[in-house]
């Protein structure tokens, strides 16, 4: 694939363990050494982790009893402690790594801000944004795609629990299709679940391409890159 700087996305629920532990260090670290091939074997990567293995804020703020705008704060603090344990877990798989937050809070990582971000990258280091956009009523989706524009990526990497986009949920329908390549377009007019329309919409917008695989084995995101895992590209 014609791609060398990629944004990763992970969710935070690939992260969980089996037992509903919000995290799983076996896990961790696999994610890790894979992150490590892939820088290795020339891939410039940033990372969006997020949120949903410790809280949800959509879903908190359904319940009644919280406002949205403080549900999704909390999410937001959820990420960073996602992307620091992260951040741990590649730098001791030997790939240097730094989370910056959207959410300032200079005693715990580093604040984002592009121009700093672009020269980790340049420097080869992996970059873990933490924090969404640092504004409530937006998913990391929509964080990944917007940092992806801004770090001058050639796609975004959604790296699931299911090996592409699916006409159906695989898991409840078997006669469901696997999509080897779909447009924006098709993305959000099909409404697929995979990603919200307004990060669909901002890809479709910068012509950024979107790849949906598995994080898991015998998957990975250095297989996914390299072309040789199943996945889906959605693309202009």
């Amino acid at each position: 694939m014609p791609y060398k700087r990629v944004l990763v996305k992970i969710s935070g629920e690939a992260m969980q363990a089996p037992d509903g532990y919000w995290l799983d260090p076996q896990i961790l670290s696999g994610v890790a050494a894979d992150i490590a091939r892939a820088t290795a074997a020339g891939f410039e990567i940033a990372l969006v982790v997020g949120g949903g293995n410790i809280i949800r804020g959509a879903r908190m703020s359904a319940a009644g009893w919280i406002d949205r705008a403080t549900a999704d704060s909390m999410g937001m603090l959820a990420t960073v402690m996602n992307s620091l344990a992260l951040e741990t877990a590649l730098n001791a798989a030997g790939v240097p790594a730094r989370t910056m937050s959207a959410v300032s809070m200079p005693t715990i990582c580093e604040t984002y801000a592009r121009q700093p971000a672009l020269h980790h990258l340049d420097k080869g280091q992996v970059v873990v944004l933490a924090g969404g956009t640092g504004n409530p009523f937006f998913t990391t989706d929509t964080s990944a795609v917007l940092r992806a524009a801004e770090l001058r990526c050639d796609a975004v990497l959604k790296a699931t629990q299911v090996d592409g986009v699916y006409s159906a949920d695989p898991k409840k329908d078997p006669s469901a299709v696997r999509y080897e390549r779909l447009t924006h377009d098709e993305a959000i007019s099909r409404d697929l679940k995979v990603m919200d329309t307004a990060a669909f919409a901002l890809a479709r917008e910068q012509a950024l391409a979107i790849i949906v695989g598995c994080v898991h084995p015998p998957s990975s995101i250095l297989a996914i890159l390299e072309g040789t895992a199943p996945s889906t590209v959605v693309a202009p």
